[in-house]
């Protein structure tokens, strides 16, 4: 049995709040059409983690390519690392520092 999740805006909810639309455009396309979710559970802690990817690891192309909430600052010369998210389906690159 197939149950889908429907979020419903009232017309007019995207011009009136751009950012949290785009929020959930972006959770919906990156995070969890590419998901098999089971239970309530599962969809929250999904979605939690990708709103700590969405604030912290992404970069915005309306920030110059910021991010949002950085966790590190530093800039570094070492090697690069990935980390993961979700089994890593959202991935982030960084640069250690030397």
């Amino acid at each position: 049995m197939r149950r889908e999740l429907h979020v419903r805006f009232w017309e007019g909810a995207g011009v009136r709040f751009p950012r949290a639309t785009r929020l959930v455009e972006s959770a919906k396309s990156e995070c969890l059409e590419r998901m098999v979710l089971l239970g309530e559970p599962h969809l929250r802690a999904a979605i939690g983690a990708y709103v700590d990817h969405y604030h912290e690891e992404r970069p915005h192309q309306g920030l110059s390519n910021d991010l949002i909430a950085p966790t590190t600052t530093v800039i570094g010369t070492g090697p690069i690392t990935c980390r993961e998210r979700l089994g890593g389906l959202l991935k982030f690159y960084d640069r250690e520092a030397a």
